[in-house]
């Protein structure tokens, strides 16, 4: 009799500090479905966060390349890292025979490599024959057709639903703004 008492007690504590196995498979099939919903959701935030990095490093890239052109009081080029595609990546470094491309004995400032598949950059620049912003010792971005013409335009960068677009003015001062919500100033 004591142990069957005791087996009872036994049964009774583990039940109450355990799952049957149909509140076990409750609780998973109710993970299950709240995953389902949520994974589209977390995908498109991840894009977002993806093309923000993408922008604020290409920002950054713009920003250094003009302070390094007014630090050293001469030309400074921003070109894509293999001469024709943005989405790949970008250096800064010093054109000495202004051919926006680095050649051996030119002074690298900066390199970023991007590795986001889907991002797509599309360049849109008064001076669309090579792919460049260039900055004179000033700080104001010009064109190959002369120091005193400006390379303005912007870059148009986007990521499955997600797009921001990064303005160079006139005087070579980037901006950053998301066309879906700046309709009129984007």
């Amino acid at each position: 009799l004591l142990l069957m008492i005791a087996g009872k007690a036994m049964r009774a504590q583990w039940r109450e500090h355990g799952f049957t196995l149909i509140e076990l498979l409750v609780i998973l099939t109710i993970s299950a479905v709240l995953l389902a919903i949520g994974i589209p959701g977390f995908n498109s935030l991840i894009q977002s966060q993806r093309l923000t990095t993408s922008t604020n490093a290409l920002f950054m890239a713009v920003n250094m390349a003009r302070a390094e052109a007014i630090h050293r009081g001469r030309r400074v080029d921003l070109v894509p890292l293999d001469g024709r595609q943005w989405s790949g990546g970008w250096i800064v470094f010093i054109d000495e025979n202004h051919n926006q491309r680095p050649d051996a004995g030119e002074v690298i400032i900066h390199t970023h490599r991007v590795n986001i598949r889907q991002l797509r950059i599309t360049p849109r620049f008064s001076d669309s024959k090579v792919q460049y912003i260039a900055f004179n010792g000033s700080g104001r971005s010009h064109s190959n057709a002369g120091s005193q013409v400006s390379q303005s335009g912007h870059w148009l960068l986007e990521l499955g639903p997600h797009a921001r677009k990064l303005i160079i003015n006139f005087l070579g001062r980037p901006r950053v703004c998301n066309p879906h919500k700046d309709k009129t100033s984007c």
